[in-house]
């Protein structure tokens, strides 16, 4: 089942239901992954989780803190880049 409110591309796969859940389970909030990322402010967080943009800082920072790729949808160009 693809996000209805994605843009087109891989955001469109995102779980982000199982991406906020994950967050939960080890005590994340969106703050955390805009430090980790690098990024002023978490609205890029919450947009980049509801793959209305494939912020590839904040997919990195949620990648290396332990999200399962699998609920990350990861743009082709991260994929390549892991491979």
């Amino acid at each position: 089942m693809t996000n209805p409110h994605a843009s087109a591309g891989a955001g469109r796969a995102r779980k982000t239901y199982r991406i906020k859940e994950w967050m939960d389970l080890n005590g994340l909030i969106q703050k955390d992954v805009a430090a980790q990322a690098g990024v002023k402010t978490h609205a890029v967080v919450s947009r980049t989780i509801r793959g209305s943009v494939n912020n590839r800082k904040v997919l990195r920072a949620l990648k290396d803190l332990g999200c399962p790729e699998a609920y990350l949808a990861l743009p082709k160009d991260m994929k390549e880049e892991a491979a």
